[in-house]
């Protein structure tokens, strides 16, 4: 029998929902995770990300729409242009979260 999964499971599992043209925030994810305040470690997870053509870690943002913490390609730069090709909105550089924000039922 397997035991519980680990919160970098779950938050993984939960990155891999977040749909075409949508963004999540570390914050998001750490409460739907069940640790609301732990937006930092959603983050280490998206750092630690040895899967990123699986776990879409580039669909996780600032609480503010900010992008942050990107180390593919050219980094912040490239998370941009890969989120815009997805259809994310962004109010100059900033994901604009009214539109864009993963809304989960």
């Amino acid at each position: 029998m397997r035991s519980a999964k680990t919160f970098k499971e779950k938050v993984y599992d939960l990155a891999k929902q977040i749909p075409q043209g949508k963004v999540a925030t570390y914050g998001q994810l750490a409460r739907l995770v069940g640790s609301p305040g732990a937006a930092r470690a959603v983050g280490m997870c998206m750092r630690t990300n040895e899967h990123p053509e699986i776990i879409p870690c580039y669909k996780v943002v600032a609480s503010d729409g900010s992008l942050t913490g990107y180390s593919a390609g050219k980094g912040i730069i490239t998370k941009k242009e890969k989120l815009l090709h997805d259809g994310v909105k962004f109010k100059n550089d900033k994901v604009d979260l009214n539109v864009s924000q993963w809304k989960p039922a």
